[in-house]
């Protein structure tokens, strides 16, 4: 008996240790289970936390890899900071996040380089330390920051850059200086990032932020200057520069942008004004800007910097086959200089005003826009020259009259050899009209015109496949694209 209960009692026993042993089993597998799950949700926590960094505003013209490539990270990289991000399909105003800028945050806004502006003044105009500019726009040097770069700024939230400037005069103490602007030289040394309130030198140009009035536009040019602004930065080939320049009284102004000299006018509003034409073949890149200022006491000040020229992105014409003494450089070159005299001369009077009008009868439609690449080839010769369309080729058949663009004086009448019956009307302050190929002329030297005045009328006479009007605008020298004048008034 006692046997059978020891059977019993050890079949019972060996029974709860086998149900203990699976459930041990079981714990072991969900704990492994867990384990193998736990490390997975993390990375993929980790992964789908959103990469922090500072925001850039799409601009015009930006793809994904140039915008990688202006903040010097990889394609890759910008991707992935940016996963619901479509690279085939960017607009501009919308938002990506740049990685990898350290202490660097907030939105990071465009601002076109003016002329006058140096990296100090941006620094302090801004209030951001002039590190963190070189590292976001890859700046070694203070000479690279040229008039139209496109720069990037970040931005502080609830701050508006500041305006108002003062200049050290030879001699003058932060003290003084901050005496005389309503200020205090401390925060004048803070604002500006002095190493205390004596590190002031004359001739720098400091920013007042207690200055509610804006007497001097802040910029980086010397005390002679007051204002100087370049309209249309970055300039393009074929494009109107527009130099407009307040100085302090008696000063007489003089420059040049690349190799031309400049010619300034004064307006109305007591400011100075020059306009310039960019030659469309000119290498897109840096060129110098220089202005220079002739105190009454015979000094001079003078602000040199570089100013971007990009490219107009002109098409190829077709290969034209003309008149062989059309390309001959023997007739050619001659006409040439011959027009070359009669628009570089610079009358001091200004006859026109606003914006210009089409000359032509159709005046929306054109069979050759300005700044084409053009291809001549002499009619059964090896002849040929390479060159660019100066004007704008509007459609029309014989006869059709031609107006008067703007007013203007008439200083050329008559027939030439590749630009047929031609007339050129002289606008003032350098400012030229040029009509070419008519059939007949109806206007003579010397002769005053309004705007919408019949001049001509269209022919096919000179270098030409077939009739039509070609009108050309010269500014100080260069021929320009005239469809600027007939959307913008200059100045």
């Amino acid at each position: 008996m006692l046997s059978n209960f020891t059977q019993r009692a050890t079949g019972i026993l060996n029974l709860e240790i086998k149900s203990q042993l699976n459930l041990i089993k079981l714990s072991f597998l969900l704990i492994l289970v867990i384990s193998l799950f736990i490390p997975t949700r993390s990375i993929s926590a980790q992964a789908e936390t959103p990469t922090t960094g500072p925001i850039y505003i799409i601009q015009p013209g930006d793809s994904l890899l140039s915008i990688a490539s202006r903040f010097g990270i990889s394609l890759a990289d910008l991707l992935a900071a940016n996963p619901m991000t479509d690279p085939n399909n960017i607009s501009a105003g919308a938002q990506v996040t740049i990685p990898g800028l350290k202490g660097i945050s907030g939105i990071l806004e465009t601002e076109i380089v003016g002329f006058g502006d140096t990296l100090k003044g941006l620094s302090r105009r801004n209030q951001i330390d002039d590190r963190f500019l070189r590292i976001l726009n890859h700046i070694t040097s203070p000479a690279e920051l040229y008039a139209g770069v496109s720069l990037i700024l970040p931005q502080k939230e609830n701050f508006t850059p500041l305006t108002r400037k003062l200049v050290l005069a030879p001699g003058e103490s932060l003290l003084e200086a901050s005496v005389r602007e309503s200020s205090d030289p401390w925060t004048l040394s803070q604002v500006n990032s002095l190493k205390g309130t004596w590190d002031g030198i004359s001739g720098d140009v400091l920013y007042n932020p207690s200055a509610s009035d804006e007497k001097i536009e802040a910029s980086g040019l010397p005390s002679s200057f007051i204002k100087a602004k370049v309209i249309g930065l970055p300039l393009i080939q074929g494009g109107t520069a527009e130099i407009v320049i307040q100085t302090q009284p008696g000063i007489s102004l003089s420059g040049n942008l690349a190799d031309q000299t400049l010619h300034f006018f004064p307006m109305d509003d007591g400011s100075n004004v020059a306009l310039q034409g960019v030659h469309a073949m000119l290498e897109p890149g840096p060129y110098p800007l220089k202005l220079q200022a002739t105190l009454p006491d015979g000094t001079k000040q003078s602000f040199e910097q570089m100013v971007i020229v990009q490219s107009g992105n002109y098409p190829n014409d077709p290969l034209l086959v003309v008149d062989p003494a059309t390309i001959d450089p023997v007739v050619t070159q001659p006409e040439i200089d011959q027009i070359t005299k009669i628009t570089s001369l610079v009358t001091s009077s200004r006859y026109w005003s606003g914006v210009f009008q089409s000359p032509a009868y159709f005046n929306d439609c054109f069979t050759s826009r300005y700044g084409n690449r053009r291809t001549y080839i002499g009619t059964g010769t090896e002849e040929k020259i390479d060159s660019f369309h100066s004007g704008l080729d509007f459609c029309g058949g014989v006869g059709l009259p031609i107006k008067a663009p703007a007013d203007g004086i008439i200083v050329f009448a008559g027939p030439l050899t590749v630009r047929g019956n031609a007339t050129i009307i002289d606008h003032g302050w350098g400012i030229y009209s040029g009509i070419w190929h008519q059939s007949e002329i109806k206007v003579q030297v010397g002769q005053q015109v309004k705007q919408g005045d019949e001049i001509g009328l269209v022919g096919g006479t000179g270098r030409v496949t077939g009739a039509h009007l070609h009108w050309e605008v010269w500014v100080n020298g260069i021929q320009v694209n005239p469809m600027d004048w007939l959307v913008n008034s200059y100045p």
